[in-house]
């Protein structure tokens, strides 16, 4: 039997599907609050897939709150990704790309700016500290540093994939089937 909520269910995100029962992203994990989801729900736009075990009343209506939900209609993806600090950490897989360090990581501009490099996908890469210290205002070919990867502009596909090796500290289990389409099944 479902437990019946007596508190708001803060603390239990629905996670959002796209028409074709893919998330809409995978880091951030495409979450909504509940709030959210009971709305959406009643305005018909989306369809509850998996449920938690916890029931939301109102005053006319009582019903479990959902866990997973599909939208109805198709979010097109195809838009490149915002040029964001957090993309390039992401394109970078949060890690420095002269060393490979996760510490204290910031931006360097690998053409530096006093020298005519300019702050695009092509030339910005997340750098640790010591590493962007060590490089300052220099060309590379003046250091003894090396990039480990060559910066470039991801899409939407390449940031999702590097994404997946990320997850949310906390994944509610009806989300499982949703969120690893690609891992190799047990025999």
């Amino acid at each position: 039997m479902a437990e019946i909520m007596t508190t708001p269910p803060s603390g239990r995100p629905a996670l959002v599907l796209n028409a074709d029962y893919r998330p809409l992203s995978y880091y951030p994990l495409s979450l909504w609050p509940w709030q959210e989801v009971v709305k959406a729900v009643f305005l018909d736009r989306v369809d509850i897939i998996a449920e938690y075990d916890y029931v939301v009343r109102s005053p006319s209506t009582e019903f479990r709150l959902p866990s997973v939900i599909a939208l109805r209609d198709f979010v097109r993806q195809d838009r490149p990704p915002a040029f964001t600090r957090f993309n390039v950490f992401l394109r970078d897989g949060f890690k420095c790309a002269y060393c490979g360090a996760s510490d204290n990581l910031t931006f360097d501009h690998v053409i530096p700016r006093s020298k005519g490099g300019r702050t695009s996908w092509e030339n910005i890469v997340a750098a640790c500290s010591p590493c962007n210290l060590r490089k300052g205002g220099k060309f590379l070919h003046h250091t003894d540093m090396h990039l480990m990867r060559r910066p470039m502009r991801p899409n939407n596909f390449q940031l999702q994939e590097i994404g997946r090796k990320f997850p949310p500290n906390h994944l509610h289990e009806t989300w499982m089937d949703y969120l690893y389409w690609d891992v190799e099944l047990e025999s």
